[in-house]
């Protein structure tokens, strides 16, 4: 059983929202309340509510580092209830419609390191359309191994009239060994996930609602998760502030 966390980072430095610090640096804090915290598809609280909160360091030259943390429940009596994660990277602005992501992120659970896990990340963003990859090389599977674990994903960002904003995201999830099973027997190490989400500005946060899925099974989500509805499809809503 394994809990992965896509941390969305809309990273430029000294983005309008963060608070300056000196000439190169600037400190940006972000905080949201959620219905559900889904990533990559999958809920990580049990189809519960999250609070969830995040500061991240940016330098003048595009270099960040920073740390997120979340609630989480993983159901079966895990001691942890929370999720902490550490990154750094660097972002690079091309042009205004043109920039580059890269970085690394540590997940850490107090109380349940066997869920603990890095990725490496690379995401190439483009006249509101978004490719990334996040590798691992110590996901782990069922059984407790380490293994290569590898999240693709596709997305399109853009704004719609009475200034509403329109998210979109199709990822794939693929583990080097087998993770999911089906009622009759048959096993696969991959799948899908999708996202549609909008998004509006409104008396000094952003308010959102989502529509999450993913296309495993009711048996092959119980088969690697412990549950049979923490893959299913969802509505989530969010309200969030950053400064």
């Amino acid at each position: 059983m394994r809990r992965i966390t896509l941390l969305a980072l809309t990273l430029a430095p000294f983005a309008c929202q963060a608070v300056q610090l000196t000439d190169d640096f600037a400190l940006q804090v972000d905080l949201t309340l959620a219905s559900d915290y889904r990533t990559r598809g999958i809920s990580q609280t049990q189809n519960d509510p999250a609070a969830q909160g995040g500061a991240t360091l940016l330098h003048s030259s595009g270099l960040y580092a920073g740390a997120w943390t979340s609630n989480v429940d993983f159901g079966f009596g895990l001691k942890t209830r929370q999720e902490v994660d550490y990154y750094a990277g660097w972002y690079w602005q091309a042009t205004d419609d043109v920039n580059l992501d890269l970085g690394y992120i540590k997940y850490s659970y107090p109380k349940e390191s066997q869920f603990n896990m890095s990725e490496v990340y690379a995401i190439l963003g483009a006249y509101g359309f978004q490719a990334g990859a996040y590798y691992s090389s110590d996901a782990s599977t069922v059984f407790g191994e380490d293994q290569d674990s590898l999240y693709t994903y596709v997305g399109y960002q853009t704004t719609l009239p009475l200034e509403v904003g329109l998210e979109l995201r199709y990822g794939r999830v693929d583990f080097k060994d087998p993770m999911f099973w089906s009622n009759n027997g048959t096993s696969s190490d991959d799948y899908r996930e999708w996202q549609a989400k909008l998004t509006r500005d409104f008396i000094g946060a952003t308010w959102g609602i989502a529509y999450v899925d993913t296309d495993l099974s009711e048996s092959e989500c119980a088969s690697n998760y412990g549950f049979t509805d923490v893959c299913t499809a969802t509505w989530v809503a969010s309200v969030s502030k950053s400064f």
